[in-house]
Protein backbone atom coordinates (compact mmCIF):
# COMPACT_ATOMS: atom_id res chain seq x y z
CA UNK A 1 0.00 0.00 0.00
CA UNK A 2 1.35 3.34 -0.47
CA UNK A 3 2.84 5.42 1.91
CA UNK A 4 1.33 9.35 2.45
CA UNK A 5 2.30 11.57 5.14
CA UNK A 6 -1.59 12.36 5.22
CA UNK A 7 -2.62 10.70 8.69
CA UNK A 8 -6.07 10.19 7.08
CA UNK A 9 -4.27 7.80 5.03
CA UNK A 10 -2.28 5.68 7.04
CA UNK A 11 -2.79 1.71 5.68
CA UNK A 12 -3.16 0.72 9.81
CA UNK A 13 -6.74 2.79 9.71
CA UNK A 14 -8.41 -0.06 7.38
CA UNK A 15 -6.60 -3.28 8.37
CA UNK A 16 -7.96 -6.16 6.06
CA UNK A 17 -8.85 -4.16 3.46
CA UNK A 18 -6.78 -6.18 0.77
CA UNK A 19 -9.19 -9.60 1.32
CA UNK A 20 -11.58 -8.07 -0.46
CA UNK A 21 -9.54 -8.08 -3.48
CA UNK A 22 -11.84 -9.51 -6.60
CA UNK A 23 -15.18 -8.31 -5.02
CA UNK A 24 -17.83 -6.49 -7.37
CA UNK A 25 -16.90 -3.02 -7.63
CA UNK A 26 -20.59 -1.95 -6.43
CA UNK A 27 -19.23 -3.14 -3.12
CA UNK A 28 -15.35 -1.83 -3.76
CA UNK A 29 -13.58 1.62 -4.00
CA UNK A 30 -13.09 3.08 -7.19
CA UNK A 31 -11.40 6.45 -8.15
CA UNK A 32 -14.64 7.25 -9.99
CA UNK A 33 -16.77 7.10 -7.16
CA UNK A 34 -13.86 8.99 -4.69
CA UNK A 35 -13.73 11.91 -7.18
CA UNK A 36 -17.66 12.29 -6.90
CA UNK A 37 -17.25 12.20 -3.02
CA UNK A 38 -15.09 14.47 -2.99
CA UNK A 39 -17.10 16.80 -5.21
CA UNK A 40 -19.81 16.44 -2.74
CA UNK A 41 -17.76 17.73 0.16
CA UNK A 42 -16.78 20.55 -1.66
CA UNK A 43 -20.34 21.59 -2.28
CA UNK A 44 -20.78 21.01 1.71
CA UNK A 45 -17.94 23.10 2.61
CA UNK A 46 -18.91 25.72 0.27
CA UNK A 47 -22.24 25.84 1.69
CA UNK A 48 -21.48 26.38 5.17
CA UNK A 49 -18.17 28.46 4.34
CA UNK A 50 -20.48 30.63 2.31
CA UNK A 51 -22.93 31.45 5.22
CA UNK A 52 -20.44 31.82 7.91
CA UNK A 53 -18.44 34.16 5.16
CA UNK A 54 -22.03 36.55 5.29
CA UNK A 55 -22.31 35.92 9.23
CA UNK A 56 -19.46 37.01 10.17
CA UNK A 57 -19.24 39.93 7.76
CA UNK A 58 -22.97 40.88 9.24
CA UNK A 59 -21.68 40.47 12.77
CA UNK A 60 -23.77 37.90 13.43
CA UNK A 61 -21.50 35.02 13.88
CA UNK A 62 -19.49 35.05 17.09
CA UNK A 63 -15.82 34.52 17.38
CA UNK A 64 -16.57 31.80 19.95
CA UNK A 65 -17.97 29.55 16.92
CA UNK A 66 -15.51 30.19 14.97
CA UNK A 67 -12.91 28.47 17.25
CA UNK A 68 -15.48 25.82 17.95
CA UNK A 69 -16.05 24.47 14.38
CA UNK A 70 -12.18 24.15 14.36
CA UNK A 71 -12.21 22.16 18.09
CA UNK A 72 -15.12 20.17 16.47
CA UNK A 73 -13.93 19.53 13.03
CA UNK A 74 -10.47 18.45 14.84
CA UNK A 75 -12.06 15.81 16.87
CA UNK A 76 -14.44 14.67 14.04
CA UNK A 77 -11.63 14.50 12.17
CA UNK A 78 -9.93 12.16 14.69
CA UNK A 79 -13.18 10.07 14.89
CA UNK A 80 -12.70 9.77 11.17
CA UNK A 81 -9.17 8.53 11.13
CA UNK A 82 -9.88 5.75 14.01
CA UNK A 83 -13.00 4.83 12.70
CA UNK A 84 -12.69 4.90 8.82
CA UNK A 85 -15.89 3.52 8.45
CA UNK A 86 -17.82 5.64 9.79
CA UNK A 87 -16.55 7.67 6.86
CA UNK A 88 -19.87 8.29 4.97
CA UNK A 89 -21.14 9.92 7.75
CA UNK A 90 -18.47 11.85 9.35
CA UNK A 91 -16.77 13.31 6.25
CA UNK A 92 -19.77 15.40 5.36
CA UNK A 93 -19.56 16.96 8.76
CA UNK A 94 -16.44 17.35 8.92
CA UNK A 95 -16.37 19.09 5.75
CA UNK A 96 -19.20 21.30 7.18
CA UNK A 97 -17.22 22.52 10.22
CA UNK A 98 -15.04 23.22 8.58
CA UNK A 99 -16.74 25.00 6.07
CA UNK A 100 -17.78 27.32 8.59
CA UNK A 101 -14.75 28.23 10.35
CA UNK A 102 -12.49 28.49 6.84
CA UNK A 103 -15.91 31.17 6.11
CA UNK A 104 -15.40 32.95 9.19
CA UNK A 105 -11.65 33.08 9.78
CA UNK A 106 -11.79 33.96 5.54
CA UNK A 107 -13.71 36.95 6.35
CA UNK A 108 -11.51 38.09 9.02
CA UNK A 109 -8.50 38.30 6.85
CA UNK A 110 -10.85 39.64 3.80
CA UNK A 111 -11.87 42.62 6.02
CA UNK A 112 -7.93 42.81 7.63
CA UNK A 113 -6.24 42.86 4.12
CA UNK A 114 -9.43 43.44 1.50
CA UNK A 115 -7.85 47.17 1.21
CA UNK A 116 -4.32 45.65 0.34
CA UNK A 117 -5.44 43.14 -2.47
CA UNK A 118 -7.80 44.98 -5.07
CA UNK A 119 -9.92 43.16 -7.53
CA UNK A 120 -12.25 41.06 -7.58
CA UNK A 121 -12.64 39.08 -4.18
CA UNK A 122 -9.70 40.48 -2.46
CA UNK A 123 -7.06 38.12 -0.29
CA UNK A 124 -9.53 35.39 0.04
CA UNK A 125 -10.05 34.81 -3.89
CA UNK A 126 -6.68 34.41 -4.85
CA UNK A 127 -5.80 32.18 -2.18
CA UNK A 128 -8.97 30.08 -3.18
CA UNK A 129 -8.00 30.44 -6.56
CA UNK A 130 -4.26 29.67 -6.25
CA UNK A 131 -5.33 26.62 -4.45
CA UNK A 132 -7.48 25.72 -7.05
CA UNK A 133 -4.81 26.02 -9.47
CA UNK A 134 -2.08 24.20 -7.43
CA UNK A 135 -5.01 21.33 -7.70
CA UNK A 136 -5.02 21.43 -10.98
CA UNK A 137 -1.21 21.55 -11.70
CA UNK A 138 -0.38 18.81 -9.46
CA UNK A 139 -3.27 16.38 -10.97
CA UNK A 140 -2.06 17.07 -14.96
CA UNK A 141 1.57 15.98 -13.05
CA UNK A 142 0.14 13.02 -11.21
CA UNK A 143 -1.86 11.79 -14.40
CA UNK A 144 1.02 12.59 -16.72
CA UNK A 145 3.57 10.94 -14.66
CA UNK A 146 5.85 14.42 -14.73
CA UNK A 147 6.60 13.53 -11.34
CA UNK A 148 6.58 9.72 -10.34
CA UNK A 149 5.75 9.02 -6.67
CA UNK A 150 8.38 6.67 -5.95
CA UNK A 151 9.24 5.93 -2.72
CA UNK A 152 12.08 7.85 -2.37
CA UNK A 153 9.75 11.06 -2.99
CA UNK A 154 7.14 9.02 -0.76
CA UNK A 155 10.15 8.99 2.20
CA UNK A 156 11.66 12.15 1.93
CA UNK A 157 7.43 14.29 1.85
CA UNK A 158 6.50 12.08 5.02
CA UNK A 159 9.96 13.24 6.69
CA UNK A 160 9.41 16.96 5.78
CA UNK A 161 5.91 16.87 6.82
CA UNK A 162 6.45 15.25 10.30
CA UNK A 163 9.47 17.73 11.15
CA UNK A 164 7.18 20.59 9.61
CA UNK A 165 4.52 19.51 12.24
CA UNK A 166 6.85 18.92 15.37
CA UNK A 167 7.65 22.65 14.67
CA UNK A 168 4.66 24.18 14.72
CA UNK A 169 3.95 21.91 17.66
CA UNK A 170 6.75 23.20 19.54
CA UNK A 171 6.25 26.78 18.22
CA UNK A 172 2.79 26.40 19.93
CA UNK A 173 4.13 25.56 22.79
CA UNK A 174 6.44 28.27 23.00
CA UNK A 175 3.90 30.74 21.98
CA UNK A 176 2.40 29.89 25.69
CA UNK A 177 5.16 31.50 26.85
CA UNK A 178 5.54 34.60 24.85
CA UNK A 179 8.12 33.10 22.24
CA UNK A 180 7.32 33.93 18.74
CA UNK A 181 8.25 31.56 15.85
CA UNK A 182 9.48 34.13 13.35
CA UNK A 183 9.24 31.96 10.67
CA UNK A 184 5.25 31.09 10.81
CA UNK A 185 4.52 34.87 11.37
CA UNK A 186 7.72 36.73 9.86
CA UNK A 187 7.02 38.74 6.92
CA UNK A 188 10.64 38.60 6.11
CA UNK A 189 11.64 37.39 3.29
CA UNK A 190 13.13 34.08 5.70
CA UNK A 191 9.21 34.22 6.92
CA UNK A 192 8.28 33.97 2.96
CA UNK A 193 10.55 31.38 1.93
CA UNK A 194 8.99 29.39 4.99
CA UNK A 195 5.63 29.88 3.71
CA UNK A 196 6.67 29.01 0.05
CA UNK A 197 8.26 25.93 1.14
CA UNK A 198 5.67 24.76 2.90
CA UNK A 199 2.91 25.70 0.49
CA UNK A 200 5.46 23.39 -1.72
CA UNK A 201 5.04 20.53 0.87
CA UNK A 202 1.48 20.62 0.32
CA UNK A 203 1.20 20.49 -3.41
CA UNK A 204 3.53 17.36 -3.32
CA UNK A 205 1.22 15.35 -0.28
CA UNK A 206 -1.63 15.76 -2.78
CA UNK A 207 0.69 13.67 -4.90
CA UNK A 208 0.82 11.39 -2.24
CA UNK A 209 -2.56 11.24 -1.99
CA UNK A 210 -3.57 11.07 -5.41
CA UNK A 211 -1.18 7.83 -5.44
CA UNK A 212 -2.64 6.35 -2.11
CA UNK A 213 -6.15 6.40 -3.53
CA UNK A 214 -5.36 5.21 -6.81
CA UNK A 215 -3.56 2.37 -5.13
CA UNK A 216 -6.47 1.65 -2.86
CA UNK A 217 -8.89 1.57 -5.77
CA UNK A 218 -6.54 -0.68 -7.83
CA UNK A 219 -6.27 -3.28 -4.40
CA UNK A 220 -10.65 -3.19 -4.19
CA UNK A 221 -10.71 -1.45 -0.92
CA UNK A 222 -13.86 -1.42 0.50
CA UNK A 223 -16.36 0.81 -0.34
CA UNK A 224 -16.73 3.32 2.28
CA UNK A 225 -12.75 4.37 1.48
CA UNK A 226 -14.21 6.26 -1.03
CA UNK A 227 -15.66 8.83 1.28
CA UNK A 228 -12.54 7.83 3.73
CA UNK A 229 -9.93 9.19 0.15
CA UNK A 230 -12.51 11.86 -0.44
CA UNK A 231 -11.94 13.21 3.65
CA UNK A 232 -8.07 12.55 3.44
CA UNK A 233 -7.87 14.75 0.18
CA UNK A 234 -9.82 17.10 1.81
CA UNK A 235 -7.63 17.60 4.62
CA UNK A 236 -4.65 18.41 2.31
CA UNK A 237 -6.78 20.78 0.40
CA UNK A 238 -7.96 22.70 3.59
CA UNK A 239 -4.31 22.92 5.03
CA UNK A 240 -2.72 23.91 1.28
CA UNK A 241 -5.58 26.65 1.52
CA UNK A 242 -4.79 28.04 4.61
CA UNK A 243 -1.03 28.40 3.69
CA UNK A 244 -1.38 30.09 0.46
CA UNK A 245 -3.40 32.50 2.84
CA UNK A 246 -0.83 32.59 5.06
CA UNK A 247 1.82 33.36 2.37
CA UNK A 248 -0.35 35.86 0.52
CA UNK A 249 -0.80 37.93 3.67
CA UNK A 250 2.96 37.93 4.21
CA UNK A 251 3.46 39.49 1.52
CA UNK A 252 0.88 41.89 2.07
CA UNK A 253 2.83 42.94 4.75
CA UNK A 254 6.13 43.06 3.39
CA UNK A 255 4.85 45.26 0.49
CA UNK A 256 3.90 47.78 3.44
CA UNK A 257 7.36 47.84 5.16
Amino acid sequence: MATTSNPAFSREMFPGYEQVYGAPRTTTMTVQGTIGKTFVLLVVLSATALWSWNAMAGGQLAYGLLVGSAIAGFIVAMITMVKPTAAPWTAPFYAALEGVFLGAISQVIQMQYGAKFPGAGGIVMQAVSLTCGVLMIMLFVYATRLIRVTDKLKTGVVVATGALCLFYFVSMLLRLFGVEAPLIFSSTPLGIGFSLFVVGLAAFNLLLDFDFIEKAAQSAAPKYMEWYGAFGLMVTLIWLYLEILRLLMKLANQREN
